[in-house]
C-alpha cells in the first residue's frame, strides 16, 4: 500500500514536532555557474549531516509508545543515522540494517549515535526495502506518511525563501525525498516541477516512466551511496507517477566535478547523492531559478582525496 500524501496540516505539525532536534537549512546561491539562478539546499548542515534527521525524527516522534522499547529500520546510513540521532535524544534504542556497500563513514556515524549495526548482503537489503517486514517497530525510510512529510518541511522553507523557484532537484534513492518535497509545493498550489536527479549506475525511474510500470534495471554501486538501485519501490511508484515531474541522468564524472566544486568553491563537503542535482543542475537547460537540495555530507575521506586530485573513485 503507498502512503498517504502528507497535506498542509501534516507538514506544519511535521515541522513543530522536529524542530528541537532539525535546523532550517539556509538556501544560498551557487558560486561559479554559468548561470545565476541556482540555489543550495544544503542539508549537509543538519545534526546528523543529511535531510534524514527530518524524515527520521518525524517517523519515530508520531509513534507515541509504539516502538517505545526499541525500534529498527534498513538505511543506506542516513536515515538510520536520523533515527539513531533522534532515539539516543528520546532513549529508544535503534537497529540499523545496512548494506555491505555502504560508506564507512557512514557506518561509523550510526555507532557513534549508539546503534546496532546489522549489515546485510545489498540484495537482501533491498528486499527488505521493497517488501518491509510485517513488524510494527520497523520505520521503513521511504514508504511511510510521517517520513514524507518530514521531508516535506524542506519544500515548505524553499517555497518561505524562495517563492518564484521553478524546478527543484532532488537525489533519487527510495522516492521519499522527492515525494516529499513535492507534497509540500502541491500543498500550497505552487507550479514548481520536482525533477529526480539519477546516476548512469542505475536508474530505475528513468526506465519505470519509458515503460509506464516499475522494471528492473542493472545497478552497479559506486561512490554514490543512497541513490539508484535496481527498481522503483512498488508502493511508491503510484506517488512518484503523480508528483514527480521526470528524472535527469548524471554520470560518476560529473557528479565527482560537483562534489569538487561544492568544496572548492563553498567549502561544503557533499556526498555523491548530494552533488548529484548540482551536477544535474550544471549540465540542464532547467527552469530557473533552481533549487538542488544537497542531501548530506557524509563522503569517506579516502573517495573524498580522489575526486578534490581530479579523480573519480
Amino acid at each position: 500500500m503507498s502512503p498517504a500524501v502528507p497535506g498542509r496540516a501534516e507538514i506544519d505539525a511535521a515541522r513543530e514536532r522536529i524542530r528541537d532536534l532539525a535546523v532550517r537549512t539556509p538556501l544560498i546561491r551557487l558560486q561559479g555557474a554559468t548561470r545565476d539562478d541556482i540555489y543550495l539546499k544544503l542539508e549537509t548542515l543538519q545534526p546528523v549531516g543529511s535531510f534524514k534527521i527530518r524524515c527520521a525524527a518525524n517517523a519515530l516522534l508520531s509513534r507515541g509508545d509504539t516502538g517505545r522499547d526499541g525500534v529498527s529500520t534498513a538505511s543506506a546510513g542516513n536515515f538510520a543515522q536520523g533515527l539513531a540521532y533522534a532515539g539516543r535524544a528520546r532513549g529508544i534504542p535503534v537497529t540499523a540494517y545496512v548494506p555491505d556497500t555502504a560508506a564507512r563513514s557512514k557506518v561509523e556515524a550510526l555507532q557513534r549515535f549508539g546503534a546496532s549495526v546489522v549489515p546485510l548482503a545489498y540484495d537482501r537489503w533491498w528486499a527488505m526495502l521493497a517488501e518491509p517486514p510485517a513488524d510494527p517497530a520497523f520505520i521503513h525510510p521511504v514508504v511511510e506518511s510521517e517520513v514524507l512529510a518530514g521531508n516535506a518541511t524542506i519544500g515548505a522553507e524553499i517555497l518561505e525563501d524562495l517563492p518564484d523557484v521553478a524546478t527543484v532537484l532532488v537525489p533519487y534513492g527510495g522516492g521519499g525525498l522527492a515525494c516529499g518535497i513535492a507534497a509540500a509545493l502541491k500543498a500550497q498550489d505552487s507550479a514548481t516541477d520536482v525533477v529526480a536527479s539519477e546516476t548512469e549506475t542505475g536508474a530505475p525511474l528513468r526506465a519505470a516512466f519509458a515503460a509506464g510500470e516499475p522494471v528492473t534495471v542493472p545497478f552497479a554501486p559506486s561512490f554514490i551511496t543512497g541513490m539508484g538501485g535496481p527498481t522503483v519501490i512498488p508502493a511508491m511508484w503510484p506517488l512518484v507517477r503523480s508528483l514527480v515531474a521526470g528524472t535527469t541522468l548524471v554520470s560518476l564524472a560529473e557528479t565527482a566535478a560537483a562534489v569538487r566544486m561544492l568544496a572548492e568553491r563553498h567549502h561544503v563537503i557533499a556526498e555523491g547523492a548530494g552533488a548529484a542535482p548540482v551536477a544535474a543542475a550544471l549540465a540542464g537547460d532547467h527552469p530557473g531559478p533552481v533549487v538542488c537540495i544537497v542531501s548530506g555530507g557524509h563522503l569517506d575521506a579516502a573517495h573524498l582525496a580522489i575526486i578534490l586530485a581530479g579523480g573519480v573513485p
